[in-house]
């Protein structure tokens, strides 16, 4: 799984998206299982969002995303259903909350990997042109995009080099794996975000004049199915807040 976060290059099998609809997809579990509500018939449609995710990566042959993203959902779920209600007290309290955390972020964050491991940087800054958005939004955005892979890079880079200098948990070396590792992340990702803002300013984002692009974006009928799941979430949301009064 990391191995594909990093390289972030399009992947040929699967259900193929085009980003603008991938982003769509991504917002509206977003919205409606981290911030939405979990009455009437949205309560069967937040099933269907959570869902999504895992239809894309099963069909994307990403199988450990796959099955870690139905260990962490299920047992949330099973926890939900049968072990709150054994649990008391403090115990309680914390069960409660991260069971709660788990259940609205997971899938958000799991359709973010899928995205990411997805959708090449061309392919994304051409989708935000085709959206005609500022270069203000763009460039940030375009960093962004590579900002969390590269910086998951060099926490691996990091983590082996510790690991050959014999830098681990115990042996009271706490204070060693945290200087070792917390100070270098800190420094690499301020030089990880620098280096990325020149890269794309290198590249001509920023500039007055319009850049080609020889990534092919459309709308298929795959991306139409897609869409049309993302508008019925809103429009069963207006159903909700109407029924409510």
């Amino acid at each position: 799984m990391s191995r594909e976060l990093l390289t972030s290059q399009k992947n040929n099998s699967g259900i193929l998206l085009d980003p603008r609809t991938k982003l769509a997809v991504l917002i509206t579990i977003a919205v409606f299982i981290l911030g939405g509500s979990y009455e009437g018939i949205m309560q069967y449609y937040i099933i269907v969002l959570a869902a999504i995710p895992l239809l894309l990566l099963s069909a994307a042959r990403k199988w450990k995303g796959a099955v870690l993203y139905i260990l962490i959902l299920g047992g949330s779920l099973c926890l939900e259903m049968f072990g709150l209600s054994r649990l008391t007290g403090v115990a309680n309290y914390i069960a409660v909350a991260i069971v709660g955390i788990l259940l609205r972020f997971t899938p958000s964050v799991v359709m973010g990997y899928f995205v990411v491991t997805t959708t090449t940087v061309s392919e994304f800054v051409a989708a935000m042109e085709r959206l005609h958005l500022p270069q203000q939004i763009t460039i940030p955005m375009s960093v962004m995009f590579r900002f969390f892979p590269t910086v998951a890079e060099e926490w691996s880079a990091i983590g082996d080099a510790m690991w050959m200098r014999g830098v681990r948990f115990g042996g009271g070396k706490v204070g060693a794996i945290l200087e070792y590792r917390i100070v270098p992340m800190m420094i690499c990702s301020v030089k990880i975000g620098e280096e990325l803002s020149q890269a794309a300013l290198t590249r001509g984002l920023g500039g007055p004049v319009k850049r080609t692009n020889i990534c092919k974006l459309g709308f298929h009928v795959q991306d139409v199915i897609f869409l049309l799941i993302c508008l019925g979430a809103f429009a069963a949301q207006i159903y909700v807040l109407a029924a409510r009064g």
